[in-house]
């Protein structure tokens, strides 16, 4: 700087690209592509650098499939080819990826620049608890110093790094300038609260800005939900990318007498709340079927709330021709439960057919006959309706290719109020982390608005009948849910005392809950884990959704008292 620059001038300029992208586990060449096409981007906004986000040529999280050699070689070869391309003068690059040094497998970031592997930095902490289960399969890195480039000191905590102060610190008492995050951080509901308390935090303690890079995309039951944004060293908000999108954005970057910041740029409003999980279901559900090449989907439509939403989520997320709901109706089936299924089907603009059941349940009726002699008609008879057509679904499934989509709630699932080999036969479920009372919401929500990107049309696409009938399986005459279960209001407020909070059986019922039924509920949530266990992976929303965050013991003798 000249002696007549003023000190309220920037001295220097830095100019980053930020990659929101969805990146699919395992598909290496795939990712590579991806982040070819990026930097092209990145080239012609005039980008110096490009971030990516954690484990980006790996696909996140890859489990225990990074653990494979041939998997460990197959992405080294992807960064030391992306490495070499970065010898073209264009934007330098910053890309998660495994890594094995000395022995040991990290989860690293690679700085690729004038064509070769320049900086590797190796996350530190590394997280083992809920979804994450990262210490099985990768070594900490030790603490890191910050990566110099074009005279800049970049700090880079991955991800899980900058939820405690020690990394951060490490890095602003070692001269960093700036924090870049790449991360790979799935959605929950109260999940933005808490990534902007963080990141804040690191701020104020570092006095340095931060930019935070999530992926975005669905893997299996986790939706990665973007929502990238910088923070300056001041804390203001300075660039925000939308949710559940893809982007690659440039940022500016200019050095001033104070440190750097950088220049406001575009805010995307993000979507939270309810608007929030009705777009992750759409997100996990169309990239699951999308990630493992079905063609399309297959589900029961019986009239009912449940299958009303999965139907709708189905449609947005790929489209109405891709979609094909089945009536199977048997005696107990209403006219009025005909009647709202098709309204559901014509409103979406879905494929529907009908096909009736009675021949398969009276056949197997007559096949067990001779055993059931002398027993009283009960469940088991009932299920034979469930079993029935879900067999149909999966011949269905079997003959065309599309995959069948279960439509339990959280709520049923939570006390066993669903049929093995029945109705929870299917690859994946968009409600199982959605309690009942969220479902009524959620189509509430659907028939007055739609995610931006969604393929479904707009408007109504549930009748109100569908919503506003009291919800029933119609597995025998006048069959209402509350005859099995307590009010869902009751039900899910329990339900959530006890596996979402943990509480104990006796604190639910000081809320002024009868102790009976608390001790009820806990029993059925205990008793039905052995279901669970079989049950259609689906999209975590709640911060203890069934089978990453919450792993109970099917033989488990423990009960509380109230």
């Amino acid at each position: 700087m000249s002696s007549a620059q003023m000190p309220n001038e920037p001295r220097d300029q830095l100019l980053i690209a930020f990659a929101q992208l969805n990146p699919i586990v395992g598909d290496v060449a795939g990712n590579l592509e991806k982040a070819r096409v990026a930097r092209a981007l990145a080239a012609e906004q005039g980008a110096d650098l490009i971030l990516f986000s954690e484990l980006f040529i790996s696909g996140y999280p890859p489990e225990d499939l990074v653990l494979k050699p041939a998997f460990q070689a197959a992405c080294r070869t992807a960064v030391q080819t992306l490495a070499a391309e970065t010898a073209d003068g264009g934007p330098a690059v910053l890309i998660g990826t495994p890594w094995l040094e000395g022995g040991r497998l990290h989860n690293a970031v690679a700085l690729l620049e004038d064509g070769r592997v320049s900086t590797l930095r190796f996350k530190v902490d590394l997280p083992n608890y809920g979804t994450f289960d990262e210490r099985r399969v990768f070594a900490p890195g030790p603490m890191p110093g910050p990566i110099p480039f074009k005279g800049v000191r970049l700090g880079v905590p991955i991800c899980e790094d900058i939820w405690t102060p020690d990394v951060v610190e490490c890095l602003s008492e070692t001269g960093s300038e700036i924090l870049l995050v790449p991360n790979g951080s799935p959605y929950r509901r109260t999940v933005y609260d808490e990534r902007t308390n963080v990141a804040v935090a690191r701020v104020v303690e570092s006095g340095l800005p931060l930019a935070y890079i999530n992926q975005v995309g669905g893997q299996d039951e986790l939706v990665f939900d973007g929502g990238s944004f910088v923070l300056n060293a001041d804390r203001s908000l300075a660039v925000q990318f939308p949710n559940f999108q893809e982007r690659v954005r440039l940022t500016r970057w200019e050095r001033w007498a104070d440190g750097w910041r950088c220049e406001e740029g575009a805010r995307a409003p993000l979507l939270t709340g309810e608007e929030a999980n009705y777009a992750a279901c759409v997100t996990g559900l169309r990239d699951y079927v999308e990630k493992n090449r079905f063609p399309g989907v297959v589900l029961g439509l019986s009239g009912g709330v449940d299958s009303a939403l999965v139907a709708a989520m189905a449609v947005d997320a790929l489209g109405p021709d891709r979609v094909h709901c089945v009536m199977l109706p048997y005696r107990y089936t209403s006219n009025e439960s005909l009647s709202d299924a098709a309204g559901v089907a014509e409103a979406l603009g879905c494929r529907y057919d009908i096909v009736p059941i009675s021949e398969a349940v009276e056949g197997l009726e007559a096949s067990l006959a001779p055993l059931f002699a002398g027993t009283e008609r009960g469940v088991t008879e009932e299920n034979l309706q469930s079993r029935a057509r879900g067999t149909i679904l999966m011949s269905i499934s079997n003959k065309f290719g599309s995959m069948v989509v279960t439509t339990g709630n959280k709520s049923e699932m939570s006390t066993g109020y669903a049929t093995l080999y029945g109705d929870m036969n299917g690859g994946y479920n968009p409600l199982k982390d959605l309690y009942k009372t969220e479902v009524f919401r959620l189509c509430h929500l659907r028939n007055r608005w739609k995610p931006a990107e969604a393929l479904g049309p707009s408007g109504r696409v549930m009748p109100d009948n569908v919503i506003v009938k009291p919800p029933t399986a119609e597995l025998r005459e006048n069959q209402k849910d509350q005859d099995s279960l307590p009010p869902y209001e009751v039900l899910d407020a329990i339900l959530e005392c006890l596996v979402e909070k943990e509480m104990p059986v006796a604190d639910i019922a000081a809320l002024g809950f009868e102790p009976a039924l608390v001790a009820r509920v806990e029993r059925m949530l205990n008793i039905a884990e052995y279901k669970r266990r079989q049950a259609a992976p689906g999209v975590k929303i709640t911060t203890r959704n069934f089978g990453r965050d919450r792993r109970y013991p099917i033989t488990n003798r423990f009960r509380e008292t109230a």
